[in-house]
């Protein structure tokens, strides 16, 4: 999902959370950002419906309990909005790490430019004369884990800049350069992608971020190309992976009262002298071990030998990253 369209649909989620009643889609176009259009041109206002459409369904397909209805029987269009008492979620403990995430995340959130956005959909509402209740949308908070190459690809896919980086595939060893294109950066099913123009292989290429090693370098000037129009980065990136088998077992020990996650998607856990024994199916190695390696000493990989020698990997390239040179004396 690109960015743009993530924003959208959180301030589309912060509208409709906000208000008890029912909102046209035109109200919701002149409140929620990005939905901007002329409703007296046929074609961007077909161009808004078809957006809305997907917006809709989207949002559906996430779990979120959209509704729609009209706030009177004198209503000739039908509203929607969010029913509070079903999107709620119950109280959730957090680990002290956990937490700081989740605090970093609202960070994120809030340099990204949404809760300025947010702010501003909300005042457009009170101006309609619509009734705002401040507190609906306190729980809507963002948890957001991004490579260390989001940035750079981010970066240079808004600057339309060619890149370089080194790219590691599970079944070769050494990793190969490439050179791409980048139209945009998306996360699907958990896992974050680049999508764009492979000049060595003349044509379009999805890459994992958690794959890249190393930097990502811009090469070239500014503009030097231009993504196709309505290129649908998900659909793509959803063809190229295809379905995850959950084939895989691991096994990993975690300290007693320690690592929330992980013991969250185990299927068993058996008490140990050394901590506890979960055993958790996966489908990627190269997620999961990210995901162990993330909570440092308060977890190991027992097995398989492939997901231990990812976990190792990948504490590696977090100790490079985070190594500072050595000063000359």
């Amino acid at each position: 999902m690109s960015r743009t369209r993530t924003e959208r649909l959180v301030n589309l989620v912060i509208c409709l959370l906000s208000t008890r009643r029912f909102l046209t889609a035109a109200q919701i176009a002149l409140t929620v950002p990005g939905y901007e259009h002329d409703p007296s041109d046929p074609r961007d206002h077909e161009a808004f419906q078809r957006k809305f459409e997907r917006d809709k369904a989207e949002l559906r397909e996430l779990g979120v309990p959209l509704e729609t209805g009209t706030a009177s029987i004198f209503d000739q269009e039908p509203g929607y909005r969010i029913a509070q008492r079903e999107y709620a979620l119950p109280d959730i403990l957090l680990e002290p790490d956990e937490a700081a995430a989740v605090g970093i995340a609202a960070r994120l959130w809030q340099h990204a430019g949404l809760a300025a956005a947010a702010s501003s959909g909300l005042a457009k509402l009170r101006a309609a004369g619509v009734e705002v209740d401040p507190q609906a949308t306190l729980g809507v908070e963002p948890v957001v884990t991004v490579d260390p190459s989001f940035g750079p690809l981010t970066s240079a896919a808004r600057e339309r800049r060619a890149v370089t980086f080194k790219y590691r595939v599970p079944e070769v060893d050494e990793p190969s350069t490439r050179r791409l294109e980048p139209w945009g950066v998306v996360c699907w099913r958990g896992r974050w992608y680049v999508v764009g123009h492979d000049r060595d292989r003349a044509a379009t290429r999805c890459f994992r971020l958690s794959r890249i090693v190393g930097e990502v370098k811009a090469t070239g000037r500014p503009g030097a190309f231009e993504p196709p129009v309505g290129a649908d980065l998900i659909s793509h990136v959803a063809r190229s992976s295809g379905p995850i088998a959950r084939n895989g077992r691991a096994t990993v020990t975690v300290r007693p009262g320690r690592a929330a996650g992980l013991r969250r998607m185990a299927a068993e856990v058996t008490p140990g002298p050394d901590g506890d024994r979960l055993t958790i199916s996966y489908g990627d190695v190269d997620w999961l071990a990210s995901r162990i390696a993330g909570y440092g000493p308060d977890a190991r990989a027992d097995g398989p030998p492939e997901l231990r020698d990812a976990v190792i990997q990948h504490l590696k390239e977090m100790i490079a990253r985070h190594e500072t040179p050595a000063v000359p004396a």
